[in-house]
């Protein structure tokens, strides 16, 4: 289907179009009239910011009739459904987990706990229940503590699960790489305990509480992919002031190499969009994929989480439901691309036969060493006698 253009198609004075199109106040008339005479998607010939506006109208057109459809996809998905035969392996040999993993990721602050609450009203049909404590309200300086898995389809079958993460802090992007990188290499689980420096100490009659909350009992997963969720509004602004400081951690985490999956970059969740005017929100937009270096169509999407205020976002604003139903579509499209081939026999011999060829070689190395260390006193031990000697003489 061939996807018209509407940007000069809505009369802004429709209170209810403009909730559901609110970049249409940002088009200029003449960039209105470039998209309306472009039959065909040559991206090739447009700037950043009409290949952006096309984006966006490519979600609004798709949005009434595909949220539902993706839905049904997203309901009925098992781990591997989205697996593609590459390399002459047949799908049996793959080391596909029982349950692919989401994890978001972000600084405090950032909407990552809304967007959860948003998933389970969106793909969960959870209506107005809030599945996720988020930093609104009277609790504003409520901080996700605990890694916290969210089944958000609400199924026994579902085959996939989103983990809420503890917030970083921009001042201290170090302990935030590493943090991640000890997440994607290890693994992750559900009540995991996220304790960093400065935290307070937990009493002692709180211990054996925090000890049973964080067991190991719970299953370990590996991430499959990563959300990026960052504050377009909080960046913009501190731009504005001339405070580079968000900006520059952002691209700090989102850039890690320990974030990358199928070598592609996380899927960037741009939030709280709604406490921009709707130039600012597009400035920054193109301002922040610029810094890191992406692309302003691809693998990013602007999401407001207005679950929190008690009201249903697909009721008023499909284009916000349907971009987050897609991110999710995303993120499964690359785990299931992600996965690696089962280890067999062979592969756990050569690994086993690689070690011990390493702990030759460590035993080597110490052995050269330790008799280099005697050679030495023993060569100093001779020339100390011939001097004894000399001086005899």
């Amino acid at each position: 289907m061939k996807m018209k253009s509407q940007v000069s198609c809505v009369d802004e004075d429709d209170g209810e179009s403009l909730a559901y199109f609110w970049w249409k106040t940002a088009a200029k008339s003449d960039e209105c009239a470039k998209l309306n005479k472009l039959d065909f998607p040559d991206v090739s010939i447009l700037t950043p910011r009409l290949r952006l506006f096309r984006e966006l109208e490519r979600l609004a057109v798709i949005a009434p009739n595909g949220l539902n459809e993706l839905r049904h996809k997203l309901i009925g998905y098992r781990s591997g459904d989205f697996w593609v035969p590459t390399g002459g392996i047949n799908k049996e040999d793959m080391n596909i987990p029982p349950v692919n993993t989401i994890l978001l990721v972000g600084f405090s602050g950032s909407g990552k706990s809304s967007l959860i609450n948003l998933m389970y009203s969106i793909l969960g049909r959870s209506g107005l229940i809030p599945f996720a404590q988020t930093s609104s309200g009277s609790r504003s300086n409520y901080t996700t503590m605990y890694m916290e898995e969210h089944n958000v389809l609400r199924s026994m079958r579902s085959g996939f699960c989103v983990f809420d993460s503890r917030g970083f802090d921009y001042g201290n992007t170090r302990e935030a790489l590493e943090e991640l990188s000890s997440w994607m290499s290890e693994g992750i689980h559900h009540n995991q305990l996220c304790l960093r420096y400065g935290d307070c100490i937990p009493m002692s009659d709180d211990v054996e509480n925090d000890v049973m909350r964080s067991s190991s009992k719970f299953v370990q997963r590996r991430v499959n992919c990563v959300m990026f969720v960052a504050n377009i509004a909080e960046i913009y602004k501190a731009l504005k002031a001339g405070d580079i400081k968000p900006l520059e951690a952002t691209r700090q985490l989102f850039c890690s190499p320990a974030l990358r999956k199928s070598n592609e970059n996380p899927l960037l969740i741009l939030t709280h969009g709604d406490l921009l005017m709707a130039e600012e929100r597009i400035d920054g937009r193109l301002k922040i994929c610029e810094y890191l270096d992406i692309t302003e169509t691809n693998g990013v999407y602007d999401i407001v989480c207005l679950t929190e205020y008690g009201f249903l976002v697909e009721d008023f604003d499909p284009v916000s439901a349907y971009a987050l139903t897609e991110a999710v579509y995303r993120a499964l499209l690359i785990s299931d691309r992600g996965h690696f081939p089962k280890r067999k026999f062979q592969d756990w011999a050569l690994l086993i036969l690689l070690w011990i060829m390493r702990f030759m070689g460590l035993c080597f190395a110490v052995l050269a060493d330790i008799f280099s260390k005697l050679g030495h006193k023993h060569k100093l031990k001779m020339q100390f006698k011939i001097t004894s000697l000399s001086k005899d003489f």
